[in-house]
C-alpha cells in the first residue's frame, strides 16, 4: 500500500512532468515560428536568432518526447535532457531579448526553463 505522502509525491511528479512537457511543446512552437519569420540572408544577429530558434525548438521537442515516453525509467537520462533543455531555453531567451518583435518567444523560453527547473526539483 502506498502512503498518502508517496501518492502526493507521485502526483506532483506527474503534474510537473506534464507541465514541463507542455511548456516544451509551447516553446518549440514559438521558436519554430520565430525562426521561420527571420530572413536567413539578413544580418548576423538575425542568423543567430534563426539558429537559436531552430535549436531551441529541436531540443524542446526532444525533451517533450523523452517526458512523454511511458517506459522511460532512467531518471539520470531524464535529468540530463531536462537540464539541457533548461539551459538552451535560457540562452535562447537571452538572444530573443535582443531581437525586436521576439518578446513572446523569449517569454515562452523562460516559461519552459522555469517548468524544467520545477520538474528537476521534483526529481530531487
Amino acid at each position: 500500500m502506498t502512503s498518502t505522502t508517496s501518492q502526493q509525491e507521485l502526483f506532483r511528479f506527474l503534474e510537473d512532468r506534464f507541465a514541463c512537457a507542455q511548456a516544451c511543446t509551447e516553446c518549440a512552437r514559438a521558436c519554430a515560428v520565430r525562426a521561420s519569420l527571420v530572413n536567413p540572408d539578413g544580418a548576423e544577429n538575425q542568423e543567430l536568432v534563426r539558429r537559436k530558434g531552430i535549436m531551441c525548438a529541436e531540443v524542446c521537442d526532444a525533451t517533450c518526447r523523452v517526458l512523454s515516453e511511458q517506459n522511460q525509467v532512467d531518471e539520470e537520462a531524464i535529468r540530463v535532457q531536462v537540464e539541457w533543455c533548461r539551459q538552451v531555453c535560457l540562452e535562447s531567451a537571452h538572444v530573443f531579448d535582443a531581437h525586436p518583435g521576439a518578446a513572446e518567444t523569449a517569454e515562452a523560453c523562460r516559461a519552459c526553463a522555469k517548468a524544467c527547473t520545477t520538474f528537476l526539483t521534483t526529481l530531487g
